[in-house]
């Protein structure tokens, strides 16, 4: 019924006979072999339709190999006047244009070290996610097996990051899933915002950070510790940072995991949208 309805409206944007082709986005929440389709929360499409979640069909079923929910994917979305279905489906793979080629070549450098070292190996979605254990802006020390039950989103990001785009859009972004799910918080999704300044991040700071987004301690956790464990917890996701002229070059990550203690979506770079990002907790929670 909803799938019906909304290519409905598709059909009807679009003009009965005109076939019309659309480049569009999403973040992948379920994929559906057995109709040959997936569901995304899509952007919006400029002059065509608003921001939503649907359900896309595709016609060749090898579209949908590789593809995992969490996945942003990048696609063509073509319109008929009494169809409508996706092709040229492909992984979006973010690029920072803050990078210079330095920059990138030293992430790159860490990430192709740590697939070299088991210890350091990067999660995938689906792996169960190892316990570890961190203090809190209240000073609490806090383990993630402790939400057992429950989803967690989490954020790496440190408090005196300058540019908005970076470390202070992946705060927003899980202050609007507090504000979302506000009467799920704490009993049903928890938040953690883990530092990867931990040197200037204690908890005192934290505390003031998360002051700003006036967050509840008991449902969203601003976390640091020793280097090393922060580390440790960071390379599990694929995190990688180092100092920097007075900042930290870093790669952007908010991980969800879900009520069994495994990864289910790892979504790399800033630009998906809390939308989406909410979309994908609210199918984890479901």
């Amino acid at each position: 019924m909803m799938r019906r309805a909304l290519l409905a409206g598709l059909f009807a944007c679009a003009g009965l006979g005109a076939v019309q082709h659309y480049a569009a986005s999403g973040v992948i929440l379920k994929i559906d072999r057995p109709h040959r389709s997936f569901v995304a929360s899509c952007k919006a499409i400029p002059d065509y339709m608003e921001a939503m979640t649907m359900p896309i069909p595709v016609r060749d079923q090898k579209l949908l190999d590789g593809l995992q929910p969490g996945m942003m994917v990048d696609f063509t979305l073509v319109v008929t006047g009494d169809d409508a279905y996706a092709e040229n489906v492909k992984e979006h793979h973010f690029e920072s244009t803050e990078q210079d080629p330095f920059q990138a070549r030293g992430l790159q450098l860490l990430e192709n070290f740590g697939r070299k070292n088991p210890a350091m190996r990067e999660l995938k979605a689906g792996d169960p996610v190892p316990d570890f254990t961190l203090t809190d802006q209240t000073g609490r020390r806090v383990s993630l097996s402790q939400f057992a039950g429950k989803v967690v989103a989490a954020a790496f990001v440190y408090t005196s990051c300058p540019l908005p785009n970076y470390c202070f859009r992946l705060s927003n972004n899980l202050g609007r899933l507090q504000k979302r799910f506000a009467d799920r918080m704490g009993r049903d999704l928890v938040l953690l915002s883990i530092t990867i300044d931990p040197a200037h991040d204690t908890p005192s700071v934290l505390a003031k950070y998360a002051a700003t987004w006036k967050a509840d301690p008991d449902s969203w956790r601003f976390l640091t510790g020793p280097e090393a464990d922060v580390r440790a917890v960071c390379l599990k996701f694929g995190v990688n940072f180092w100092p920097d002229e007075g900042a930290l070059t870093h790669s952007l990550h908010t991980v969800v995991i879900d009520r069994q203690g495994k990864l289910a979506a790892n979504f790399e770079g800033n630009e998906f949208t809390a939308e989406q990002l909410g979309d994908f907790v609210a199918a984890v929670l479901r």
